[in-house]
C-alpha cells in the first residue's frame, strides 16, 4: 500500500468517493457538478487543503482531505482530517490506519503542526472505534454548525 498526496489525475476517484461517502453515511445525494468543482478547487489551491490517497497495486482505494485550523493557544496549526472514504472491499484491511499514520508522521515531523482533529457522525460507532483504536480520544468540544 502506498499513501501519497493526490494529484489532478485523481480527480475522478476523489469525486466518486465524495458522492459515495455522502450517500452511505448521511443518505445525501450530492450535486455532481458542485462536487467536481469543489474537489478541483482543493487540488488547484493547497491553501484550501490537501487530498491524500491510498493505492493498492496502483489502484486508488481510499482518500481523505486535510484542512487547517490556526490555534492562537498553540501558536500553530492543527490539521483536520475530513472526507474519509475507503472503498467497501478494502475496509478492515488497515487502509485508514496507514493513511492516519502518514498524516500523523507529517504532524510529528513539523514544528508548524500541533495535532490532528476530525469529526465523525454521532451514529457512526464503527468510525468512533477505529479512531479510538488509533489512539485518538473524543475531546471536550461539541461541534455546532449553521450551513446555508
Amino acid at each position: 500500500m502506498k499513501v501519497r498526496l493526490a494529484t489532478i489525475d485523481d480527480h475522478e476517484s476523489l469525486v466518486e468517493f465524495q458522492l459515495a461517502m455522502a450517500r452511505e453515511t448521511e443518505g445525501i445525494e450530492l450535486h455532481l457538478s458542485t462536487v467536481e468543482k469543489g474537489v478541483e478547487a482543493v487540488l488547484n489551491d493547497p491553501k484550501k487543503g490537501n487530498y491524500y490517497v491510498a493505492e493498492i497495486n496502483g489502484k486508488v482505494v481510499a482518500s481523505l482531505l486535510t484542512t487547517f485550523e490556526w490555534s492562537d493557544w498553540r501558536n500553530g496549526t492543527v490539521m483536520w482530517i475530513q472526507s474519509v472514504y475507503v472503498m467497501p472491499q478494502y475496509r478492515r484491511r488497515g487502509v485508514y490506519r496507514s493513511m492516519y499514520a502518514h498524516i500523523k508522521s507529517l504532524v510529528l515531523s513539523s514544528d508548524e503542526w500541533h495535532g490532528v482533529r476530525l469529526y465523525a457522525d454521532k451514529s457512526n460507532q464503527s468510525a468512533h472505534r477505529t479512531y479510538e483504536n488509533l489512539g485518538m480520544n473524543q475531546d471536550h468540544y461539541i461541534t455546532f454548525e449553521w450551513l446555508k
